[in-house]
């Protein structure tokens, strides 16, 4: 039998500090008015100083790790997506290991940028079908604020802090009992499918204006805000129409869309083109603002937690990053 992993908990963080846009206001040339207009941002979540993504990566994990029932020292292989690492090398993934008291396997860095979750899942879930693991942790975290230029506010206004993460469990026999209703190959629970893509000839939409082997700093992030969105709505719109077509579904048939939480516009367009209703979008980027690898695990455990997502319902995830980077997974709760 071919194996499948299911989500089996889910966990986030937050740093203790918001920021309004009230409060950048004073800091750079803006208003609350002018950023909800265009972005639908109202506040975000800035980590102190002496919080770095390990901190925040620890705590989702440990929280998803409750969730799910499962002890540390059962996890076979601990992926963090992001782009903030604490340090050049070694992978801040390992800090995360030791912390965690995950003592088997091994534990790595990813990096796809604001698409850094669903690259993430997707390793996770076939490290599993592969029979190379049995339980997988997959983060997404980030200290974005440490790389925004303060003076831009085409850019400062748009990311925060945060940290989200899920538990992969080979799927048991019972897990992979259809439903009532449920036919062909997407019955059961689990993730159904993955679907990743890049182009790295947009790389010049949205960067970092620093690394290691260029400039020796760490740079600022960089972005051509009218491209950016034009390849968004274009890519998530395909990347969607890709999941559904791979599984023999339309959009009629997904209960929610769990989208990366880059702009209040980029969301609704996305649901537009796709003849999704508002109400079946979860949407964070109002409170989070742009969390890049970790948007969508904090929606996801947002909406969980909170009763919106139910055994059974079929989600669909999806997300665009800098490179430029995009991919969706559909799960089956």
């Amino acid at each position: 039998m071919n194996r499948r992993s299911i989500i089996l908990g889910c966990g986030s963080y937050l740093p203790d500090q918001i920021v309004t846009n009230d409060e950048l206001s004073k800091r750079v040339d803006t208003t609350d008015e002018w950023i909800v207009a265009r972005t639908g941002i109202r506040q975000r979540h800035i980590a102190p100083p002496e919080q770095m993504t390990s901190d925040l990566a620890l705590k989702a994990a440990e929280r998803a790790l409750e969730h799910a029932g499962v002890a540390a020292s059962e996890v076979d292989i601990l992926i963090l997506a992001t782009t903030t690492p604490d340090q050049t090398f070694p992978a801040t993934a390992t800090k995360v290991q030791s912390r965690l008291g995950m003592t088997n396997g091994a534990a790595f860095d990813l990096q796809a940028v604001c698409s850094g979750f669903i690259y993430a899942l997707s390793v996770g879930d076939n490290f599993i079908k592969a029979r190379q693991a049995k339980t997988v942790v997959v983060i997404g975290a980030e200290t974005f604020s440490r790389i925004l230029d303060w003076e831009d506010r085409g850019t400062c206004v748009l990311f925060g802090d945060g940290a989200g993460a899920v538990v992969l469990r080979s799927a048991s026999a019972d897990d992979l009992e259809a439903e009532p209703g449920e036919t062909g190959h997407n019955r059961g629970r689990g993730i159904l499918s993955t679907h990743l893509h890049s182009d790295g000839a947009t790389n010049d939409l949205l960067y970092v204006d620093g690394g290691p082997s260029s400039t020796g700093t760490v740079g600022h992030v960089r972005m051509n805000g009218r491209e950016v969105f034009r390849h968004a709505v274009t890519n998530l719109a395909g990347i969607v129409g890709e999941t559904l077509e791979a599984n023999g579904l339309t959009s009629d048939d997904i209960d929610w869309l769990v989208p990366h939480q880059a702009n209040k516009r980029i969301l609704d367009s996305t649901a537009k083109k796709l003849g999704m209703p508002s109400d079946r979008v979860v949407v964070t980027v109002d409170r989070h603002a742009n969390t890049s690898a970790a948007s969508i695990p904090l929606a996801l455990d947002e909406a969980v937690k909170d009763g919106r997502i139910k055994r059974g319902d079929l989600v669909l995830m999806e997300a665009m990053g800098g490179g430029l980077t995009w991919g969706a997974g559909l799960v089956r709760w």
